[in-house]
């Protein structure tokens, strides 16, 4: 299969945000207790912290996380979750069905998330709750004392604050299945007046207003043109959600879906430059991706599982074990995420631990990497500084969800530094490789420095607990930079990290 791809030093798409390499996470099935949270573990910490998956979190070099949720914090009380724990009540989480014990808090979280090098962006109940209570979580985790909130937050034994910069106004208001669900313009100024208290508070805050739960919604984009009217002065991002499945077991249609989500940015970021014209606003609102993931594999029996609960506490729940084809997905997104840089600032990987996610942990045993955990590692890594305007000249094909899809696709990111210049390889054909002809203009000297892969298994093979290295990168070969033009073949059903030194 030929290919021409064309790179140059002065076509630019965006300065990436690092926070578009973020994770979520929920107290939902055993992604805080069982998760991060495991005391009498064999690597619990003092805290009652896995230090075994901390060091799997660490690795990831995560900026920031949402917490505590998702639908959790649409009926959530903060306070449960503060002061001494043998004091703290037991409650029932409507979401998930289970109880929650609120062993871990905001207090417990941040202590954790400073741990793991994180920057915490918090949600705030505007589903059972509203203004006076997001108010008063914004004061006892940012004020610095000399206030009821603030001062009880350091009898609590936590003297500075968090100064948390941002802030999720609820989570996914459009979904019926929402504890407090809202109509659009109920919704939208609410969370106009909520946000504009936290500004009131701190003009440096930024504050995420809920979009669409997914592009397949029937209210759907109508939703964001009608919660911004209501607030769009007042906020800075506007969150997308969107999970993906195969269950056709049909690859390339799979693969497809990485150009559906890239209509659904188009669409959004559409939306926002109309309202923006229309009420002749000076600021800009950009996206906030905050729920992303692959999810199929458990989601039908999670879906019959839901009806037999009996309210236990930290049940296993949506525990998906990821393939190789799924690694291969999720390679795809982050490229699309860098293409679209200019629009999405924040995306969240959802979730980090256990529930559908990159790192799964046994109760009382090990953790391990899932193979989704890789590309979205070497995106956090290697692709922060500016997106390159990337031109692909690849045979296509079509699927029930987009035509003309590329079966090569390539995102590039020069670093802050304008050193190294990193290429995002996905060979999707299912049989062919792909002839490598890359013109790289304006990078004089470049050469190849480091080529990572992960090619060669069979689409549905796994890690787990007993093979947690199944599938893992390896270092690739016969791939240079030759007379100015980078060259060479790339495996079906591949993905290759190439950085190339162009100081």
């Amino acid at each position: 299969m030929k290919t021409r791809v064309a790179v140059h030093r002065d076509f630019h798409i965006s300065r990436i945000d690092d926070r578009l390499y973020s994770a979520f996470i929920e107290h939902m099935g055993r992604a805080i207790y069982g998760g991060i949270y495991e005391p009498g573990h064999p690597t619990a910490d003092a805290d009652g912290f896995r230090t075994d998956v901390l060091k799997f979190v660490q690795d990831l070099k995560i900026p920031a996380i949402r917490y505590p949720g998702g639908n959790f914090v649409s009926a959530y009380n903060w306070e449960d979750g503060i002061g001494p724990k043998e004091n703290r009540p037991v409650r029932l989480d409507l979401a998930w069905r289970s109880k929650e014990t609120n062993q871990v808090g905001i207090n417990e979280f941040g202590k954790w998330a400073e741990m793991a090098g994180i920057e915490m962006m918090l949600a705030v109940n505007l589903g059972s709750r509203g203004l006076e209570d997001a108010r008063n979580f914004l004061e006892y985790s940012n004020f610095k004392g000399g206030t009821t909130w603030s001062d009880m937050r350091r009898e609590h034994g936590v003297q500075d604050p968090y100064d948390v910069k941002m802030w999720c106004l609820g989570n996914e208001m459009d979904g019926p299945w929402q504890i407090g669900h809202k109509k659009a313009t109920e919704y939208g100024r609410l969370a106009n007046e909520t946000s504009k208290a936290f500004k009131g508070f701190d003009a440096s805050i930024e504050t995420v207003v809920c979009g669409s739960s997914n592009d397949a919604m029937p209210t759907y984009p109508e939703w964001e043109r009608q919660v911004l009217e209501e607030c769009y002065e007042n906020v800075d991002y506007i969150s997308l959600h969107k999970y993906y499945g195969n269950n056709s077991r049909d690859t390339l249609n799979f693969f497809g879906k990485i150009e559906e989500t890239g209509r659904y940015i188009q669409t959004i970021g559409g939306v926002i430059d109309y309202v923006k014209s229309k009420k002749r606003a000076k600021n800009d609102v950009h996206i906030c991706f905050d729920e992303w993931n692959v999810w199929y594999h458990i989601r039908e029996q999670d879906g019959k599982n839901v009806k037999a609960w009996d309210w236990p506490e930290a049940p296993a729940l949506l525990e998906e074990t990821y393939n190789f084809e799924d690694a291969l997905f999720v390679a795809g997104l982050m490229n699309e995420f860098i293409r679209r840089s200019d629009r999405v600032k924040i995306a969240c990987i959802a979730q980090l631990v256990n529930v559908i996610a990159p790192i799964r942990a046994e109760k009382n045993g090990p953790a391990w990497r899932q193979t989704i955990y890789y590309p979205y590692q070497f995106a956090s890594l290697y692709g922060r500084g500016t997106a390159l305007n990337v031109a692909v000249d690849a045979p296509t094909y079509d699927c029930r969800v987009a035509d003309d899809v590329k079966y090569l696709d390539v995102a590039g990111v020069l670093d802050e530094a304008g050193t190294i210049v990193t290429l995002f390889m996905l060979n999707r054909h299912l049989t062919e490789a792909a002839d490598l002809d890359v013109t790289l203009t304006g990078f004089a000297g470049a050469k190849v420095v480091e080529h990572l892969v992960m090619e060669g298994h069979d689409l549905r093979q796994t890690n787990d607990a007993a093979n947690p290295e199944r599938i893992v990168p390896t270092k690739g070969a016969g791939v240079a930079v030759e007379d100015g033009k980078l060259r060479g073949k790339l495996a079906p059903l591949s993905y290759h990290v190439i950085r190339i030194d162009v100081s």
